[in-house]
Formats: C-alpha cells, sequence, structure tokens
C-alpha cells in the first residue's frame, strides 16, 4: 500500500525540513570516518509499522548504513525488545535519529491502537476502518498503518466514493434528491453512501438503493433497529462517538463496519528508541 515514489519524495521534503542548512551540532562534534552501532528498542507493548518509511530514512542519507531489522510490520513487540540493528557512519545515523523515530513510532501507535479496536468486536462481524480526519500530507503513512493493526480502509479521498452528508442533503433539499443528482453525473464504479441520524432517513435511503448507509450518532437501540430494517440491502456503517469502551457494544448491534477518528487521531505515539 506503501507507494514507493510517494514514501522517498515525503522523506525528502521531511529530510529537508528536519535538517535545514545543516545539523550544526553533529557535523562540528563527528569525524568524517567515525562509526556507529545503533539499537532501536522498544519501551512498551505494541504492534509494529514502519520498518521500510524507517529505512527510507536512512538509505536517503548514506547507502553505507546498514540496517537489519528482527521484525516485520505486524509483528507484536514487548518492552525490551530489540527491533534493529544498526551500523554505519556517525555522522548521519545520528542526523536521521528523530525523524526515522518520528515515522516508526508514529505509524506503530496508530496500528497498536487500531488493533486494540478490532480486538474488542472480534466475537462480531464488524470492521473497524478509519476516516479522513488524518494529518495532511501523511495519510497514506496513516491508512497504511490502520491495516497493519488489523483494520480495514474506508475511502483514500473524495474521489473514492461518494458520501451524501448532512449538508449535502440540505443542499439537494433531500436524500433522494441527492442520490438521483450524483446517479446522473458520476460512474456507475462509484458506490454512494448516505450518512443518516435518524430512522426516517435510513428508510429514505434504502428506498432509493443507497449502496452503503451510515448510521451517524444513533442510539444503540436504534443502530439494532435499522440494521433490522436494511436486512442486507445496503452495507451498514456505525460512526460518530466511537470509543475503546463502546465499540464492542456498537458491534453487537449487527453493523458491517464501525468508522472512527479515534484510531488515528487520538493515537498515542509507541515508546520507540534509537539507543546508539
Amino acid at each position: 500500500m506503501l507507494n514507493k515514489l510517494l514514501m522517498e519524495e515525503h522523506v525528502k521534503s521531511a529530510l529537508i525540513e528536519d535538517i535545514g542548512y545543516g545539523d550544526i551540532t553533529t557535523e562540528n562534534i563527528a569525524e568524517d570516518d567515525d562509526k556507529l552501532e545503533g539499537f532501536l528498542n522498544t519501551r512498551e507493548d505494541g504492534i509494529l509499522c514502519g520498518c521500510e518509511v524507517f529505512k527510507t530514512v536512512y538509505k536517503m542519507l548514506s547507502s553505507d548504513i546498514k540496517i537489519d531489522f528482527h521484525y516485520k510490520d505486524g509483528d507484536v513487540i514487548k518492552k525490551g525488545d530489540r527491533i534493529a540493528t544498526l551500523k554505519g557512519p556517525a555522522k548521519e545515523l545520528l542526523m536521521g535519529e528523530r525523524l526515522a523515530l518520528n515515522y516508526i513510532q508514529r505509524m506503530s501507535g496508530i496500528a497498536t491502537e487500531t488493533n486494540k479496536y478490532q480486538e474488542a468486536i472480534a466475537p462480531f462481524r464488524a470492521k473497524i476502518v478509519d476516516t479522513r480526519k488524518t494529518t495532511p500530507n501523511f495519510r497514506m503513512f496513516e491508512k497504511y498503518a490502520v491495516k497493519t493493526g488489523g483494520g480495514a480502509l474506508h475511502r483514500f479521498n473524495l474521489s473514492d466514493c461518494a458520501m451524501i452528508k448532512d449538508n449535502h442533503i440540505r443542499l439537494a433539499g433531500s436524500i433522494t434528491k441527492a442520490v438521483e443528482k450524483l446517479r446522473k453525473n458520476i460512474s456507475h464504479a462509484h458506490k454512494i453512501e448516505v450518512e443518516c441520524d435518524t430512522l426516517e432517513q435510513v428508510k429514505e435511503a434504502v428506498s432509493v438503493n443507497a449502496d452503503i448507509i451510515m448510521l451517524d450518532n444513533m442510539s444503540v437501540d436504534n443502530m439494532k433497529k435499522a440494521v433490522e430494517f436494511i436486512n442486507g440491502r445496503a452495507v451498514v456503517e456505525a460512526s460518530g462517538n466511537v470509543k475503546l469502551s463502546t465499540v464492542n457494544e456498537i458491534a453487537s448491534t449487527g453493523v458491517d463496519i464501525i468508522s472512527s477518528s479515534a484510531i488515528v487521531a487520538k493515537a498515542p505515539t509507541l515508546d520507540l528508541a534509537l539507543d546508539m
């Protein structure tokens, strides 16, 4: 899922931002022939994610840096585990340390948080998916982390799927009118999703053959009623105020998808350290 060219472009831009006109600390302390050995260690349990991005940071700085990962993306790691060994020129190893860690800590944190949500609904058929509430220009990495953590993916951007939300309904005049306008203009290959706040809206969305029906901020009782009424005629998505403490009960209603911004937006970084 990580596009190599886009990843390298992103890393290059991030290196330019971080290094600026030079690492004045390292460049004035380290000699050109100084070597270091480093160990990437984890200080807490989690799901590893971002190995390829971590390696790309250092590959762009020096071809002489050798990195040996002992785990791969998606692996469970435990506090105290040695994740990777690095060897190479001291200047470049120190220069890339923070950026490489920023990528892998952030991505591992999202993978770990996603895994918690997916494990919480394991007895049910529902899948945890992400949203578009992502960090600007970092979506590719965040969505990859969600997938690595065992979650599934919602639309990547606005062109993937037609999603009719409350403001679109107000603008068009009704769910029916909004769907009719879309069907006249979009490709047959695009699905149409309708956000519904009430059971009346659910009934209207079913009547116009919406492909996906989102139950937005509905009570658990109303979700159950909606799932029963839809009865397989559309994919059912639950969204709004999804927390780790509530996700199991939401899944018990029989919905197919549970979308949550929390698995990305509120995921803490995983505590990894690069010890030289």
